[in-house]
């Protein structure tokens, strides 16, 4: 049976809000709970950053379901500093807390100052990460000398056991080049054939552990305020792919992003009608261990009340 989870959106909400999300989100029903870890919002509009790490000791500690971050080491965090706060989540809230790794957008990065590396290089940054925090969350002692320098660093809190570090990625060559090292993928994305050609590159590399989607949507009464919310709140997912992971600024997004409503639709699942809209997203969840809905219109109390009502009852009959 597919997990149906909550995805909290940093980006657009005010931390104190957004505790209240998750808490209403597990009252609702949903199984799971994931965040997003920025340091600045893709668009103005938006208007919000919080810090995810400390976020998340307060929201781990009103909920009682799993809960994960994506988050990316190596420029604006360093790898020590990540297994440090993993690990403290984990001993504190055992079994339940899980960190997906990925190679990072200038968006957040570019504030170290450091030069952005190409996509070849974030790759080999992310694997010497990903290494040094398994390392040091198992209770080693660590050097490295490579992309990131580590300096005989070691925990000294450890969890009983240490959490998933699964892999975040959108394409087949990331799931590809990530599956040796991955407790597990998560992708995004509203294309069946995408998704799934992801995935099965992850599989075919060798990837284990769970599958997981994160699939954007924007459910409204009608379909046109639901359009005006996509386009107002998740325009960046307009704008060119090779431009994506290089911008720096939200105004930057705004300068690309070109919101039709027929490129919206292809990454955000938009409508008003609650069995409509799930069975678009058991289209793309089907195969997926785990799906986590965001909710990119700004009233996630009414979104919560509708996946009460209508839209989790339906895909539970449907996934």
């Amino acid at each position: 049976m597919t997990r149906i989870g909550f995805h909290a959106s940093h980006e657009q909400r005010a931390p104190s809000l957004l505790l209240g999300d998750v808490v209403r989100a597990e009252q609702v029903g949903f199984d799971e709970l994931m965040c997003s870890d920025h340091m600045a919002p893709w668009l103005t509009a938006q208007g919000e950053s919080g810090f995810a790490w400390s976020w998340l000791g307060a929201a781990l500690a009103a909920t009682t379901v799993p809960f994960g971050v994506v988050t990316a080491p190596g420029q604006r965090y360093h790898p020590t500093v990540l297994a440090q706060a993993a690990a403290t989540l984990e001993e504190m809230f055992p079994g339940r807390f899980w960190a997906a790794l990925g190679s990072g957008e200038a968006l957040n990065e570019h504030v170290t100052g450091a030069p952005w590396p190409s996509k070849q290089d974030r790759d080999a940054r992310l694997l010497v990460c990903a290494a040094v925090m398994r390392r040091l969350l198992s209770g080693e002692r660590v050097s490295v000398d490579g992309p990131v320098r580590v300096h005989d660093a070691r925990l000294w809190s450890l969890p009983a056991t240490p959490p998933p570090l699964r892999a975040a990625a959108i394409s087949p060559h990331t799931a590809t080049i990530v599956a040796p090292w991955a407790d597990g993928l998560i992708t995004v994305g509203a294309d069946p054939a995408a998704t799934r050609e992801t995935t099965q590159a992850f599989r075919d590399a060798g990837g284990r552990g769970p599958l997981l989607l994160q699939i954007h949507l924007s459910l409204e009464e009608s379909e046109e305020s639901a359009l005006t919310a996509a386009r107002d709140q998740w325009a960046q997912a307009t704008v060119p792919p090779e431009l994506m992971w290089d911008l720096e600024q939200p105004e930057d997004y705004e300068e690309f992003a070109r919101p039709t409503a027929e490129r919206l639709r292809e990454s955000v699942v938009i409508g008003s009608d609650a069995v409509d809209v799930a069975e678009r997203i058991a289209a793309v969840a089907s195969g997926f261990d785990a799906v986590f809905l965001h909710q990119v219109g700004p009233d996630q109390s009414a979104f919560l009340d509708r996946c009460e009502a209508e839209l989790l009852p339906e895909l539970r009959r449907m996934l």
